[in-house]
């Protein structure tokens, strides 16, 4: 299975894609580390814990159990589990491992980031989201009440240990989330994961390990090239934002409790499809294209309560909103997009009802 390097001016590293690199964990900890804690949610732990457990048998070890969920990735949590830190010995010579799906990647990088003005972190990703999109690239973060992630680093792990073994034990609705990541690797980086998302979505769905494997080694060599490039978000890696303006949007209007945040990106790339039509840099076929590679793969939650005014007002909070200027990514084709500011808010208004359908 394939390793990627990720090389930034913070640090370099490798994101490991690998059949039970579980099991290897403690190979990538320094000899010198401290006491190791390991952020996960109990679900996680139940299922995959074991593994872990017996690679660091030899370490001095704590384990900290978060309680998951979006509307839990709060400042006051993190608060909660550097307090356990201190309690447990923890000092400047701690790891993190965050071990667990997005939430638990962004919040452990975090808490990682902070803790003692910062301590390394390595990264175990257990959802196809997290696999393919949180846990490469040292974006940590919590959220706010008025808007997702508005808190948060850029810390870089010292590792990212992707086991695609994992997701056999993904509920359904988890696993269908990641895939719309996946679907926006296709459309902003790569013709192949597009196709293989619009061609083969029953070996998609079925969790072919053939299908699995590509999915997973595309889109982490996508996001490992794309945070090489431009760790800080200044041009290259604003790309990966493709759907996330208004999806961040349906995830605060609804309190972050509706949406899972795959499902939200979906909806997002749906009103971002349609934004590029209205904006002629996509054509009509194509649009529509996307947005039934989108609908396969859902069901998405009710939309019920949800209106374009209440979704509009949210975008000036988001964190790509520069001196009051939305900036959206937009589809130019397959493989190629355009970051747009300065958008009639006409059109906005007319992608984001036809993202409501």
């Amino acid at each position: 299975m394939p390793s990627f390097a990720v090389t930034t001016a913070a640090q370099s590293y490798e994101a490991i894609v690998e059949r039970g690199v579980l099991g290897r964990v403690a190979e990538f900890i320094p000899a010198r580390t401290g006491v190791v804690f390991v952020v996960t949610t109990e679900d996680v732990w139940a299922l995959h814990g074991e593994d872990v457990e017996t690679a660091l048998e030899s370490r001095q070890w704590r384990l900290i159990l978060f309680p998951g969920g979006e509307e839990r990735k709060r400042l006051s949590f993190v608060e909660d589990m550097a307090e356990q830190m201190v309690e447990a010995g923890g000092d400047r010579s701690s790891l993190v491992i965050a071990f667990g799906g997005g939430i638990v990647n962004d919040l452990g990088g975090f808490l990682a980031a902070i803790f003692m003005r910062g301590v390394p972190v390595i990264q175990i990703p257990t959802t196809l989201l997290a696999q393919v999109d949180a846990a490469v690239g040292g974006k940590t973060a919590a959220n706010l009440v008025s808007g997702k992630n508005l808190i948060g680093a850029f810390h870089q792990p010292l590792v990212v240990l992707t086991d695609p073994d994992v997701l056999a034990t993904l509920p359904e609705r988890e696993y269908r989330a990641g895939l719309f990541e996946v679907i926006k690797h296709g459309i902003i980086r790569s013709e192949t994961l597009w196709r293989l998302m619009r061609d083969e979505s029953d070996r998609v769905l079925e969790r072919k390990p053939e299908a699995v494997e590509m999915m997973v080694a595309e889109s982490v060599r996508i996001k490992c090239e794309v945070v090489s490039a431009d760790e800080r978000e200044g041009g290259l890696r604003r790309i990966l934002n493709f759907g996330h303006t208004v999806g961040h949007a349906y995830e605060a209007e609804t309190g972050y409790g509706r949406f899972l945040h795959g499902e939200a990106i979906g909806l997002g790339m749906k009103a971002a499809a349609h934004l590029s039509r209205l904006t002629g840099r996509l054509s009509p076929e194509l649009c529509e294209e996307m947005v039934a590679v989108i609908h396969r793969y859902g069901p998405f939650p009710s939309l019920e309560g949800i209106a374009a005014p209440q979704l509009m007002a949210r975008l000036v909070k988001d964190k790509k909103t520069i001196q009051g200027r939305v900036h959206f990514v937009l589809a130019t084709g397959i493989g190629s997009t355009e970051v747009v500011a300065g958008i009639e808010e006409p059109l906005i208004h007319q992608a984001i009802e036809s993202s409501l359908r």
